[in-house]
Order: C-alpha cells, then structure tokens, then sequence
C-alpha cells in the first residue's frame, strides 16, 4: 500500500515540474519574441517616430520669428543711422561755390549750371605756373581715370585760370590738352575771376591792371574742390592728399550718393 502511494506521488510530482517546465519555457519564447521587437538597447527607433516634435516645431518658427525681426530691426537701424549723417552732413557743409560766368577753351559760354548732373574736379591755378599747378593737375587727372574705370565718365575735370591777362583762350586749350582729355578749361576777365575765386573762397595775387606781356607769378590756393552733382562743395584735396586719397573719399561720395538717390551721379 505504502508502495503504491510512493509511486502515484512521484507521478503527480513528476507531472507538476513537467508542466511548470513547459509554462516557463512558453512565458520564456513570448518574452524573447518581444524584446526582439526592439533595437539594441530596447529603446525605441526615433526614426519611426519623426524628430520634428511639435516643441521642435515651435521651437523652430519662434527662432526664425526671432532672426527676422532683429535683421529687420538691423536694416531699420543702419538706415536712419545713414540718413542721420547725411543730414548731419548738410549742415556741416562749407558753402564754397556759387553763380559764375566764365567761357571754356573753345570759346563756349560756362555757368555753374553746367555742373550739375556729374561729379566735379575744379582746380584753380595759371598756364605759366612751373611746377605745382601741373603736379596737381597730374594727380586730377589721373583719378580721375581710376573712377572713369570703375564707374565711366561720371567725374568731370575742371581748369580754372586765375591769370586773365596771359591765359587767353588759345592759351589754356594748349595747356589743358597735355592732361585729361575731358579736361575743361575756363577763363574770364579779371571780374569774372575775382568773382569765381570769391564763391570758391580762393586766394590769387594777381594784380588787376597786369598785361599779357608782363614777367609775373601768380600766387594762389593750392586745393582743388570736389563738388557733387548738385553742384555742392563736398571736400577739399591739396598738396599733401595723393591720388588714392581723392579717389578713396570719391568712392565714398558715390556710395552715399546711390543710398540717397539710388543713382552714382
């Protein structure tokens, strides 16, 4: 009897670890089949789920919002910072030039009028003069064939004479034909130079009652003026500015002349 019950325990026991075997071995394979659902790490691929979140998306349009409205603020700022100095500009302006009648070396009549529309150089000097008045005209001449090369013939030069007695007009067209060839060169009687010199505030010695044959030099300003296409005095350049000087602040002038106007002249 004894032996009986011995046998039929150890076929219950036998039958409780097979099937706990068997419930563990099949929790075991459902386990393995869902992890091998998930990538290395058993996190999730972000690439099924998209990186453009919506807080990715807002943060995104809120950056951009950002970046447009200071460049706008930027150009805003820069532009009244421009029309400023311009402003600032006019009123610190020196009033150098003014009405005037004088005729060129052909013989044609020349007014201040004549000026407008191009950038001018007016340099004020003598055909007899031995050396500093064509140095000067040299340097004139020679920015001006930088700026005819970058921006064409918007810069026109201009001779004035400051000797009526010797500076006929056959006289200059000789002399100015030895610089550039747009060169211009104007002459007047002693009371049209005395009153260009006046309105250009330049200083000349030569005496009123002198004649053509006369042995005489002539003492002036050395400058020549650079005048805008309004016919507005703009600087100044003298002995000791050099042609890349000139032609740097003439570069400067057309810039701001084109955010004023959108035109170089």
């Amino acid at each position: 009897m004894n032996s009986l019950v011995r046998r039929q325990i150890c076929k219950s026991s036998a039958c409780l670890k097979s099937s706990f075997r068997s419930n563990r071995t099949c929790r075991t394979g459902i386990h393995s089949r869902r992890m091998s659902t998930l990538p290395e790490g058993g996190s999730r691929d972000k690439s099924t789920v998209g990186v453009f979140t919506p807080k990715a998306a807002a943060l995104f349009i809120a950056t951009g919002a950002g970046l447009f409205y200071y460049f706008q603020y930027e150009k805003a700022r820069l532009a009244e910072q421009r029309r400023k100095e311009l402003e600032d500009k006019e009123v610190g302006r020196p009033n150098v030039g003014g009405p005037f009648n004088l005729v060129t070396q052909k013989g044609e009549p020349f007014t201040e009028k004549d000026l407008l529309g191009k950038w001018s150089l007016i340099y004020f000097g003598f055909t007899n003069c031995p050396d500093i008045c064509p140095e000067e005209l040299d340097k004139m001449s020679a920015a001006v064939e930088k700026i005819d090369s970058t921006y064409g013939p918007i810069v026109q030069p201009i001779f004035i004479s400051v000797d009526p007695a010797r500076d006929s007009v056959a006289q200059i067209a000789r002399y100015v034909s030895d610089f550039h060839p747009r060169l211009i060169g104007l002459r007047g009687d002693y009371a049209s130079t005395k009153a260009v010199c006046k309105v250009y505030r330049v200083y000349f010695s030569t005496p009123p009652n002198t004649k053509e044959t006369d042995d005489y030099l002539v003492d002036h300003s050395i400058f020549f003026y650079l005048m805008d296409p309004n016919g507005k005095f703009v600087e100044a350049f003298g002995k000791a500015s050099t042609e890349d000087d000139v032609v740097a602040r003439i570069e400067k002038e057309i810039g701001l002349w084109k955010d004023k106007t959108g035109e170089t002249h």
